[in-house]
Parts: C-alpha cells; sequence; structure tokens
C-alpha cells in the first residue's frame, strides 16, 4: 500500500470514531426511510414477495387496520433508529474524543443488544433478507470502530459494572431539580429497556397483547386464514422495533449517567427522544389506534422523558 493511499484511509477511519459515525449515519437514513416508506402505505418488496400478497389485498380486510398496523409499529421502528443514530454520532463526537472509557462499553453493550436483535427471527421463523444483509454491512464496520477505539489499559466488564454502580463521574453537578430531571431521564431509559426487551419476547412468543387484535378486529385463527405468512412477518417487525427501543434505552441510560452535562447532550437528547417518541406515540391517534391501556405506557413514558429534558436544561447548558 503507498503512502498516499495509507493517508487516504487514515483520513477517512482516523481513530475508529469515523466508522462509529457512519454506522449511526447509515441507521439514521434507515429510519428515515422506514418511517417515510411506512407512511406510503407500502411494502417492502421483500415483504411482498414472502407473503405473496398486495398490501392493498389487505386494505380490504377491516377497514385497512391490519395495515396501519402494521405501519405503527414500522414508524415506530424508524424512530428509535433515528434516536440510536443521534446518540452514536454524539458518543463518537464528544465522549470518545475525550477518551472517556464508558462510552466504549456503552457502545459494546448496546451493538449487542442492537445487532443482536436480528437474531430474534429463530423465535418468529422469518429470516428478512433486508435486515440481514445491513447486519452483515454495519456488523464489521461498527466491530472495526470499536476495535480501533479499546481501551488501551486494561480494564475487565466487572471493573466498568462496579464503576457505574459505585459513582458517576459527573454527579455532582446535578443538583436542586436538575437532580430530580436526571432521575427522571433514567426512569425513563430503563423503562425503555424493560419495554424493549417485552416487545421482543412478545415477538419471539405471542406477537400480540388483547388490544392489538381487538383493534384489528380479527384474532390469530382469523390472521393465519387470511396469510398463514402474516403472523411471521408482523412478529418480526415487532422484534426489531423491541430490540431498537432496548438499545436505545441503553444508550440513554449511559449517556445521562455518564455525560458530561452539556449543551450538546441536552440537544442529542432532545432530537432523539422527539423523533422516537413522538413517532410511537403519534402514530397510534393517526391510524385510530387509540386504547387508553394500550397508549399509557407510551405516553408516560415520553412524558417522563419531556419533563427530565425540562428540569435538566439550565445545568446541561451552564
Amino acid at each position: 500500500m503507498s503512502p498516499n493511499e495509507r493517508g487516504l484511509i487514515d483520513t477517512f477511519v482516523g481513530d475508529g470514531r469515523s466508522l462509529i459515525s457512519l454506522c449511526g449515519i447509515c441507521l439514521g437514513l434507515a429510519g428515515l426511510f422506514a418511517i417515510f416508506q411506512s407512511i406510503t402505505g407500502h411494502f417492502l418488496p421483500h415483504d411482498v414477495a414472502f407473503l405473496q400478497m398486495q398490501p392493498e389485498a389487505l386494505c380490504n380486510i377491516n377497514e385497512c387496520r391490519i395495515v396501519h398496523f402494521m405501519i405503527h409499529d414500522r414508524i415506530s421502528f424508524g424512530g428509535s433508529l433515528v434516536a440510536i443514530a443521534v446518540l452514536y454520532m454524539w458518543l463518537a463526537e464528544f465522549p470518545m474524543q475525550d477518551g472517556e472509557r464508558w462510552a466504549w462499553w456503552t457502545l459494546l453493550a448496546s451493538g449487542f443488544a442492537g445487532f443482536g436483535s436480528f437474531l430474534t427471527y429463530l423465535g418468529y421463523g422469518y429470516l428478512d433478507t433486508w435486515h440481514g444483509a445491513a447486519t452483515l454491512l454495519l456488523l464489521p464496520i461498527f466491530a472495526c470502530g470499536l476495535w480501533m477505539q479499546r481501551p488501551k489499559q486494561k480494564a475487565t466488564l466487572e471493573t466498568a459494572i462496579r464503576f457505574s454502580i459505585l459513582h458517576s463521574q459527573h454527579s455532582g453537578r446535578w443538583k436542586g431539580m436538575a437532580a430530580w430531571g436526571r432521575m427522571t431521564l433514567l426512569f425513563s431509559a430503563c423503562g425503555m429497556i424493560g419495554a424493549g426487551l417485552t416487545i421482543q419476547f412478545l415477538g419471539m412468543t405471542s406477537v400480540f397483547v388483547p388490544t392489538d387484535l381487538t383493534f384489528m378486529g380479527v384474532d390469530r385463527e382469523q390472521l393465519h386464514a387470511i396469510n398463514p405468512r402474516l403472523i411471521p412477518l408482523i412478529a418480526h417487525d415487532r422484534a426489531g422495533f423491541g430490540g431498537a427501543v432496548t438499545t436505545v434505552g441503553i444508550l440513554t441510560l449511559a449517556c445521562v449517567w455518564f455525560g458530561r452535562p452539556s449543551r450538546s447532550l441536552w440537544q442529542t437528547l432532545a432530537v432523539g427522544g422527539f423523533v422516537g417518541w413522538s413517532s410511537t406515540v403519534l402514530v397510534h391517534p393517526a391510524i385510530g389506534y387509540t386504547d387508553p391501556i394500550h397508549l399509557a405506557p407510551a405516553i408516560a413514558g415520553a412524558t417522563c422523558f419531556a419533563a427530565g429534558l425540562a428540569f435538566t436544561r439550565r445545568t446541561m447548558f451552564s
């Protein structure tokens, strides 16, 4: 390899942070595409090939509610991908540039949660070729970025966990209302992790909660009769969304707990939170899925997150 070629590689790859940012950009674009494509009411080509059925045919059943239900999962998934994207780019641009090791461990944990969620297809039997191709493309880039940013000093996972439990590096700056706001953000992040894991589990097992079937106006047997491949496809959407929500929760929890209070962190949380929570909450009234029991956790989580941002803004901007 010539010195010029090596220089070009070093300029692009650098210390690995650019690779993490590249993953974030790709995830953000994928999320925006998922939102746009779902709003149009179309399915992806490989979904149509798997179902051997066009969305127009499903729309003729129960006022198109089956298609609307699938769209609501996919828009929520897209919003979660955008939230992951902005958090990845913030981690690469600020904490990793400053050599803060917690950022590396955070990305490692989020990578296991996010990329590992692809394996949930073993529970529902639908191998999404586009999802698989994206995973095979981004995983080596992400892993290379992590490898190049790996902590130079030896640090075991046990040490990192013990550090996270005992103290936070910047805890002294959280006082008064800001401390309550931080706790609210942490509570919201824990809620996201719990909700994401629950949604993943549902995607691999029962797939639906009772309110889902009530909204669609069908039961599992009727869905199977319409198309035996319909439930596996919906299960894939649910499990993927659950994995994305879990990943957002892990990233948010670590960034709020370890991150230095700053304008950039607040703005990152605000942008990611706005896109993630709004896509999850607002899609429900848009499609007419307004069951209060189903909506309550999402509205409560969004309210806690917004309150946390409001209470921490002064400290973050100081």
